[in-house]
C-alpha cells in the first residue's frame, strides 16, 4: 500500500466518560473546545452505545468485535485477584491490534488496559505503556506504569503522563509504516477528586442543571460507586468530573498540535469514545450498570460519545442518528484500514461497518432499528421509543420504558396489559439476536450474580 494511502488510526477510549458530559452532545456547562472542534469538523454519532455498561467487557468487545456472551468477560477484571488478573482472557480472540499488526501497522497502547495482566505487553501491541494496579486509582501523585514490561513509577497527573507517552510514540515511530495508537484515559473514573485545581475551581459555581437532587432510582438498591461518600458532596464531585473532561480535552489538544507538527494531521483518523456511560447524580445514582442491584441499563449508563475526525477522508460537520455500538466500531475501523478480508467469518461477528456513513451516505440498507445490550444475565433491546430490560436471575422479570413519554425511566410498563405486544416483540428480538450470536459456553446467562460483583469471576467458578 503506498504511503499516501496508509490509514493511520488514533483510538481514544475514555473511562466512564458519558455522552451527556460533552458540549457537542448538549452540555452547555462543559468547557472542551478541542472536542467541540473535532465534532464540528468531523462526524458525531448521536446514538452510540456500549454493548455492556461496565469497563472490562466493553473494552473487550471493542477490541475483538464480539459480544461478552462470545468472548466470555462479563464484569470488570480486578487486578487484586490473581486468578482473575493473570488469566489470559483474550487468548482465544483476535484483537484489532493483532489484525493491524499483521497488516504491517506499528501498534502502541498508552494508558488503561483493564483486561488482565496489564503489566505485560499484550498480543498485537509493539509498544506497551499501561497503568498497573487496581481501580479506582488517584489521578495525581505517583503512578505505576509498565513500559514494555518494565515497571516504572511516574509522578504527575495521570492524563498528562499518558499523553506524554502517546506523543513520544508519535515522535519515535517508524515513519515507513502506518500506525495504530490506542489511548486509554482514566480521568473521568472515580475517585472524583484530585483533578487540576485550576480546572475544578472553574466548575464549582455551575448550576449542574438536572444533576442535583434527582429522585432515587426505584428499581433496585444503590451499590458500589453509588454508596461512596461522593453522594454526600455531589457538587464537588461534579466539579471534579467536569474538570476531568476538560483535562482530557487539553490532552487531545496537545495530540492535535503534535500531529500538526509532524505533518500527520491529514493522515490520521482520530476516534474518540468511551467504554460506557455514567450516572453522576442522574436518577439519584453515581456509577454505571453496577451502580444498582439488580443491574441497570439506564440511558446514561449505555450511551457513549463517538466522534470521528479525519480532514482528508471524512465528510465534515455531520451528526448521524443511526444506532451504532462498539461492535460496529470494530468493523468500521477494520474496513477503514482496508483489512476486512482478514476477518474469519467463523467468529460470527455481530457488528457491521458504517464507514459509508462517515462519508455522508444517506443511509445503509437494512441498518438495525434496535440496539441490544447485556450485563451478565441482564439483556436489553432498545428501540427508538421503547426499551425492554429482561432479567434471568430471579429478580423482577424486567422493565419496559417509554423513552419519549418517560425519559427518566421511572415508570415500568412491563406489567401493563396494553404494552404486552411491545414486550412480546422486544423479547422475540432479544431471543433472535442472542440466539444468533452467543457462544453457549460463554453466555452471560451462565453467570450467577454475586452480592456486589464480579460476574466474570462467578462465570469462571461455574465452568
Amino acid at each position: 500500500m503506498p504511503v499516501s494511502e496508509r490509514k493511520n488510526i488514533i483510538l481514544v477510549v475514555n473511562d466512564d466518560l458519558a455522552q451527556w458530559a460533552l458540549g457537542s452532545y448538549g452540555n452547555a456547562e462543559i468547557h472542551a473546545p478541542t472536542l467541540d472542534y473535532l465534532a464540528a469538523t468531523g462526524v458525531q454519532m448521536d446514538n452510540a452505545f456500549t454493548p455492556t455498561p461496565v469497563c472490562s467487557p466493553a473494552r473487550a468487545s471493542l477490541l475483538t468485535g464480539r459480544l461478552p456472551s462470545q468472548h466470555g468477560i462479563h464484569d470488570y477484571l480486578s487486578s487484586t485477584m490473581p486468578e482473575i488478573h493473570r488469566r489470559p482472557w483474550l487468548k482465544d480472540e483476535v484483537t484489532l491490534a493483532q489484525l493491524l499488526s499483521q497488516a504491517g501497522y506499528q501498534t502502541a497502547h498508552c494508558g488503561k488496559w483493564h483486561l488482565g495482566s496489564d503489566d505485560q505487553p499484550q498480543a498485537g501491541f509493539g509498544h506497551w505503556f499501561s497503568g498497573v494496579g487496581d481501580y479506582p486509582a488517584e489521578h495525581g501523585g505517583d503512578h505505576r506504569f509498565s513500559l514494555n514490561g518494565t515497571i516504572e513509577t511516574i509522578a504527575g497527573q495521570r492524563t498528562q503522563v499518558i499523553t506524554d507517552q502517546a506523543i513520544s510514540f508519535l515522535r519515535q515511530r517508524d515513519r515507513a509504516s502506518p500506525f495504530f495508537l490506542h489511548i486509554g484515559y482514566f480521568g473521568t473514573h472515580n475517585p472524583w477528586r484530585g483533578q487540576p485545581e485550576r480546572l475544578a475551581a472553574a466548575y464549582r459555581n455551575k448550576t449542574f442543571e438536572n444533576l442535583l437532587n434527582q429522585p432515587a432510582y426505584p428499581f433496585g438498591t444503590q451499590a458500589l460507586e453509588s454508596t461512596l461518600p461522593t453522594r454526600l458532596d455531589p457538587r464537588e464531585a461534579l466539579a471534579q468530573y467536569f474538570a476531568a473532561v476538560s483535562h482530557i480535552d487539553e490532552a487531545l489538544g496537545r495530540l492535535l498540535d503534535e500531529l500538526e507538527a509532524l505533518q500527520l494531521r491529514e493522515e490520521a483518523l482520530i476516534v474518540f469514545t468511551s467504554d460506557h456511560g455514567l450516572c453522576c447524580g442522574h436518577h439519584g445514582l453515581w456509577g454505571k450498570g453496577n451502580a444498582t442491584l439488580p443491574l441497570n441499563m439506564l440511558e446514561e449508563s449505555i450511551r457513549v460519545p463517538l466522534i470521528f475526525n479525519q480532514p482528508r477522508d471524512l465528510f465534515a460537520n455531520q451528526r448521524r442518528s443511526e444506532f451504532v455500538d462498539h461492535l460496529d466500531l470494530f468493523q468500521t475501523l477494520v474496513d477503514y484500514a482496508g483489512i476486512a478480508d482478514m476477518l474469519d467469518d467463523r467468529r460470527n461477528y455481530p457488528g457491521r461497518s458504517f464507514l459509508p456513513l462517515l462519508n455522508n451516505a444517506a443511509a445503509l440498507p437494512g441498518w438495525r432499528s434496535i440496539q441490544f445490550g447485556e450485563y451478565g444475565d441482564v439483556r436489553m433491546a432498545r428501540a427508538r421509543r421503547h426499551k425492554l430490560v429482561r432479567r434471568h436471575n430471579g429478580d423482577a422479570p424486567g422493565e419496559l420504558f417509554d423513552l419519549i413519554d418517560d425519559p427518566a425511566e421511572s415508570h415500568n410498563l412491563y406489567g401493563n396489559q396494553d404494552c404486552q405486544p411491545i414486550v412480546d416483540k422486544l423479547n422475540r428480538e432479544i431471543d433472535r439476536y442472542f440466539g444468533s450470536y452467543q457462544a453457549p459456553a460463554k453466555s452471560g446467562l451462565r453467570v450467577r450474580e454475586l452480592p456486589r460483583h464480579n460476574l466474570t469471576e462467578a462465570w469462571r467458578r461455574d465452568e
